[in-house]
């Protein structure tokens, strides 16, 4: 769907609109969240972050084109996160501190864009999966769950769950390489 139908079907019908901006866009919201609160925050603070990303983009559209906008906006939400997280696991560095380091150049910027597309991108062809592959591929290689713990998670013994892991990887590179 594009911004332009997304948009007008805000205007007609409000709750399908919402509904949409928030299926073609999650991927994205919740790549660049977790990229940034990675190792600061928990699944929990992720989810929170999104939502919270959501519920700004919807309270201040003006009709601006709607990728850019979300991603300033998630940007700073989780920004904001991780610096009221960061203050509570007592990680602020004084800007003064040798370790604060040098501001980055627009070109990591760039990369940091790119990697964040690609990273939505698999993220979606993961959801392809189905549950529970989908599921299954993120416990484990996100989280760092082993099977036995995925496998009391969604009631699955824990050789199933390597099973199934296997299958969705071999699926997973099937979707990858047929982009090419």
């Amino acid at each position: 769907m594009t911004d332009s139908e997304i948009l007008s079907l805000m205007n007609r019908s409000p709750q399908q609109g919402h509904r949409a901006l928030f299926e073609e866009y999650y991927s994205y919201v919740y790549s660049i969240s977790v990229n940034i609160l990675r190792g600061y925050g928990s699944a929990e603070d992720v989810e929170e972050c999104v939502v919270d990303s959501f519920a700004s983009v919807i309270n201040n559209l003006n009709g601006e084109a709607l990728k850019p906008f979300i991603g300033a906006v998630t940007r700073n939400k989780a920004l904001n996160m991780r610096r009221s997280l960061a203050g509570a696991l007592g990680r602020n560095i004084s800007i003064d501190s040798d370790e604060f380091g040098e501001l980055s150049s627009s070109e990591s910027m760039e990369q940091n864009i790119e990697d964040s597309e690609r990273t939505s991108f698999i993220l979606q062809k993961i959801k392809e999966l189905g549950e529970p592959d989908s599921i299954i591929i993120i416990q484990k290689y996100y989280y760092e769950r082993n099977a036995k713990e995925i496998g009391r998670l969604i009631g699955m013994n824990a050789a199933a769950v390597r099973m199934r892991c296997t299958r969705a990887i071999k699926k997973l590179r099937s979707l990858l390489s047929d982009i090419d």
